[in-house]
């Protein structure tokens, strides 16, 4: 029962901690779906181009909330995988804080921001071109997102009882919409960090720990599976093990760039049906390869 108590308060603090974040993110989108549905839908169908770039500037943002909005994005079609690529492989989770708290790491903080950056960057784009490349249809235009539908879409879902006045909607319940979103994937992930949680208080820090040997290459696959945990306390784990010289800095990174939060949860709950389970196991797959190749080539130079 104390298992279950510390872990129940600390999957709670978590929760409530990526609050803001992920309200403000999603309160960013409904206003532009909403007043703005034509030019924003015409800004993300023109401006995939310029995605992976957003992404992972966007990524570096400290906690996970635009991992977990650019899922939900993503799962409707409104950006390429390439763009949620670079927001995955750009997302620190909880490191960024820990290591400005230490004072003798912060320069490597800004290096591993730079590197992210510049993986994410070069991946991103990457993916998108060879999809562009090799797919039946280009991912500019696949699946592409209509004004009136999403229009529709929002007078429906989100007005309430207000479809008859389309200008009063848009105008008074982004806010009730943003707050929809963000309790629904909230949701998720307090289920998902309670058991997270449950599993690590179970197993000791210090057994988690032991499994990392001297050898660099083992630390960074086992680094890159520890960054799959969709939750802070992977990135905690991580940037603590490499502050106490536990792990290298290349496996640091291979960790963190695998980590994309509670991005997966999101993903797994938005993208469904049995497509839609097979694309995620793909992207999660991808994401892992992506990480564990960032860390290599880190190791030969850092």
């Amino acid at each position: 029962m104390d298992i279950f108590a510390s872990a129940l308060s600390e999957a709670a603090l978590d929760t409530l901690k990526a609050l803001p974040i992920l309200y403000l993110a999603y309160l960013l989108v409904a206003y532009f779906s909403h007043s703005q549905s034509k030019s924003f839908t015409k800004f993300l169908n023109k401006s995939k181009k310029a995605g992976p770039a957003a992404g992972a500037v966007l990524g570096c943002i400290p906690q996970c909330g635009f991992s977990s909005v650019m899922s939900d994005l993503y799962s409707r079609r409104m950006i390429t995988l390439g763009t949620l690529m670079a927001v995955f492989l750009a997302t620190s989770d909880e490191a960024i804080p820990i290591m400005i708290s230490e004072p003798a790491f912060i320069v490597d903080m800004l290096i591993l921001i730079g590197l992210k950056i510049v993986f994410a960057l070069v991946f991103g784009y990457a993916i998108d071109l060879v999809i562009s490349l090799f797919s039946k249809r280009k991912a500019a235009k696949s699946e592409p997102i209509l004004a009136e539908e999403l229009e529709h879409q929002h007078d429906h879902c989100t007005c309430h009882g207000h479809s008859d006045t389309k200008d009063h909607c848009h105008k008074e319940n982004i806010f009730l919409d943003a707050l929809y979103h963000t309790l629904n994937i909230m949701i998720y992930i307090f289920v998902a960090t309670l058991i997270i949680n449950i599993i690590i208080e179970s197993v000791g820090m210090e057994a988690l720990t032991s499994w990392f040997g001297g050898n660099v290459y083992i630390q960074i696959l086992l680094a890159g599976v520890i960054g799959l945990i969709p939750n802070c306390a992977a990135s905690v784990f991580l940037v603590e093990l490499y502050i106490n010289g536990g792990i290298a800095f290349s496996a640091l990174f291979a960790g963190l760039s695998v980590g994309a939060g509670v991005g997966l949860i999101v993903l797994f709950a938005k993208n469904r049906g049995k497509k839609g389970f097979l694309q995620n196991l793909a992207i999660v797959g991808l994401l892992y390869v992506l990480g564990i190749v960032s860390g290599i080539i880190v190791s030969l130079f850092y």
